[in-house]
């Protein structure tokens, strides 16, 4: 009977660390998936590397696009178009993107690890008719959980196979 209730008290505290370690993993994690999403960086071929907090996006001048979801329904998406970003880390674009440069793109990763990519011709306004958008609304409201805070809207594509969820990060590289 002594040995019962020795293994029973050396269990029962063993199973409360193990508990108390599996929550502060959890929680953890949780707060390290909540920051990832507030923050947005843009790196690589730039001048001016970015990291930028959600303060900071809001505060920049923010536009509208509509666009059909994979619901096939018209929504109204409001944020920042991918190009002011892109200027703002200083990527080249505009009469600088020639020759050499035309072959740079822009990788975007949410934070699940999906990734899409974008030539920089066909974000830059000199070369395209169409305003690529980094959105953090959607018909009035907040992009929802799972969705954003940030999300890529590329309208006119038959397919929305790039409107990237939870978007991260941003990489411009050469294909060289």
């Amino acid at each position: 009977m002594h040995n019962f209730f020795l293994n029973q008290n050396t269990v029962l505290p063993n199973c409360i660390r193990y508990a108390s370690a599996v929550l502060c993993l959890f929680f953890f994690l949780l707060v390290t998936r909540a920051n990832a999403q507030t923050v947005l960086t843009i790196s690589g071929e730039v001048t001016k590397p970015l990291t930028l907090q959600v303060a900071d996006l809001k505060a920049m001048p923010h536009t509208s696009v509509t666009g059909k979801d994979r619901d096939g329904k018209e929504h109204q998406y409001s944020g920042i178009p991918l190009v002011d970003l892109l200027k703002l880390a200083g990527a080249t674009l505009g009469g600088e993107l020639r020759g050499e440069n035309l072959v740079k793109y822009a990788v975007v990763k949410a934070i699940d690890g999906y990734e899409v990519l974008f030539a920089l011709p066909e974000i830059d306004p000199e070369y395209a008719t169409r305003t690529i958008l980094l959105a953090d609304s959607v018909d009035g409201s907040p992009l929802p959980q799972g969705v954003g805070p940030y999300r890529v809207v590329v309208p006119g594509e038959k397919k929305p196979a790039r409107w990237i969820r939870e978007v991260k990060s941003i990489e411009i590289r050469f294909a060289k």
